[in-house]
């Protein structure tokens, strides 16, 4: 297993500068995004046309020593603006055409999240079974928009070599391993998930006990931590609306590796994810509100490279 970074926390960096500052970090692997929320500051779809930065970008990369561990498109394709929803499916189609041109084996996306019905503007996410009108929009939502999208684009990314890791986030319809599990079961086995522990810790799942659950499923894998305020919880609950810069009155907030949980928890999520299968990169994303991105990339750089297990296991002395 190794570390690498999701790259937009340096976006204000070229993309050489960026390689040039993780080596100082002993980290050569990196996650970029290639637009929708994220942004394409290091990685650009145009080059799906442009021989020439195609291969002026392998370039960089090679002379860095660097590699990619996924190519990330972060949005909404199924949002009920039509417009918005065809940017984002547009955005995630290219990613995966120049994933299979970088030989990257895994694309990063949300699910998405549609509106209450075909007249719907905004997004409406489900959170409870009760008045039934939920139930009848949940229906909807799965039957005739999510099921239908995925199985195409499920199929469009195996034709082409690629597995599309759903990040399981509230506000979209994926956001827990029983609804990405129901994903997977419509639209087939390329179709796993980027593995975020932080999203786990603020629903209450316990994310060591989640890797179980989810198996081989687990296609791609965030670094990043919660921390959980006890003394706001019973105010707030843990579906908190409020900004992630109210620190001081959240029920919870994301942290840099190792400033929710310590180096004895995140050795037990590392040995776990290796237990069943899992043995790639965790991609550090930094969304600390109380550490800036040099601080948190660095702090999080050391704890995780003193924590990973980068040789694989030798024999047993009983074998």
């Amino acid at each position: 297993m190794k570390v690498g970074v999701f790259t937009p926390l340096l976006s204000t960096l070229p993309l050489e500068a960026v390689l040039k500052k993780l080596k100082t970090l002993d980290i050569q692997t990196i996650e970029l995004a290639t637009g929708n929320y994220p942004g394409d500051a290091h990685c650009k779809l145009s080059m799906l046309d442009e021989a020439s930065a195609l291969h002026e970008f392998k370039r960089t990369l090679e002379d860095h020593g660097a590699s990619i561990s996924a190519l990330s498109c972060h949005g909404n394709p199924l949002h009920p603006n039509p417009d918005r929803a065809r940017e984002a499916q547009e955005v995630n189609r290219k990613t995966i055409l120049l994933a299979e041109k970088l030989g990257v084996p895994v694309v990063v996306d949300f699910s998405g999240c549609p509106g209450d019905s075909p007249n719907a503007t905004q997004p409406n996410w489900v959170t409870c079974p009760w008045p039934p009108d939920y139930l009848d929009v949940l229906k909807w939502q799965w039957d005739a928009v999510v099921a239908s999208y995925w199985i195409e684009r499920a199929k469009f990314a195996a034709d082409h070599g690629v597995r599309i890791a759903i990040e399981m986030h509230p506000g979209f319809v994926v956001y827990s391993p029983e609804t990405l599990l129901r994903l997977r079961d419509i639209a087939g086995p390329s179709i796993g998930c980027n593995y975020d522990p932080s999203h786990m810790f603020w629903q209450g799942i316990d994310p060591i006990a989640a890797i179980r659950v989810l198996g081989d499923a687990i296609f791609h894998v965030h670094a990043k931590d919660t921390q959980i305020y006890a003394a706001n919880l019973p105010r707030t609950g843990v579906l908190d609306t409020k900004p992630y810069t109210d620190e001081t009155h959240r029920g919870w907030i994301f942290r840099t590796c190792g400033y929710g949980h310590g180096a004895e928890w995140w050795k037990e999520f590392v040995s776990t994810l290796r237990m069943f299968g899992y043995d790639n990169v965790l991609s550090i994303e930094h969304e600390d509100s109380l550490l800036s991105p040099e601080e948190g990339l660095t702090k999080a750089a050391r704890f995780l490279n003193e924590i990973v297990i980068k040789e694989q296991p030798g024999a047993a002395w009983w074998v």
